[in-house]
């Protein structure tokens, strides 16, 4: 019997929320998994967020995740994971890039970007992992690979074997980045 998961991924546009769901996705139904996947891109083009639900388990018939009902959230921005935050159900785990992407309303000067968010989020959710991906990926050799090393970490802590990932990321990566992409996912997997 395979153990139902309910996730979400949120993120800022750009920051490959999508490639990692769709890696996911693959990753999840070859290891059996019956999954269904809902995306929220939002303004996504223009820095706004995007949200990624998923939902796996033997049978799954919707991919809303209710508040309270993640098991996991993975957050690519500080500021998103704070909002998505409620979600998270009570001993989830919470996965957050130390990453800022300041929204339009910081830009123009209207509102302040939290200076206190790990230690918010913290508060809430003490089974919380704080990622530096972004330079983990520029050691990898290139930071776009962020979203990738957030991959590796959450794969660790779902129950799909090692090599079921990355058979998925060789299948949806452009061979062109796939070593580096590999290296990414290998140092978030990897990451303590």
């Amino acid at each position: 019997m395979l153990k139902p998961v309910d996730l979400l991924m949120v993120g800022v546009g750009g920051q490959g929320t999508i490639l990692a769901s769709r890696v996911l996705a693959m990753a999840a139904q070859e290891a059996g998994y019956d999954i269904k996947v809902s995306e929220i891109h939002g303004m996504a083009q223009r820095g706004g967020s995007v949200v990624t639900q998923v939902r796996m388990g033997e049978k799954v018939y919707s991919p809303l995740v209710t508040e309270s009902g993640a098991d996991v959230v993975l957050a690519f921005e500080k500021l998103e994971g704070l909002r998505f935050l409620p979600f998270l159900k009570p001993g989830g785990i919470m996965i957050v890039n130390n990453h800022e992407i300041p929204p339009v309303p910081v830009l123009i000067g209207a509102a302040e970007y939290p200076p206190d968010i790990l230690e918010r989020v913290r508060t809430i959710s003490p089974n919380t992992f704080v990622v530096d991906a972004f330079d983990i990926a520029l050691k990898c050799g290139n930071p776009k690979a962020a979203n990738i090393v957030l991959l590796g970490v959450l794969a660790r802590n779902l129950p799909i074997e090692r090599e079921i990932w990355e058979k998925a990321l060789s299948a949806r990566v452009p061979p062109k980045f796939l070593e580096v992409n590999r290296s990414a996912f290998a140092a978030g997997y990897e990451y303590k």
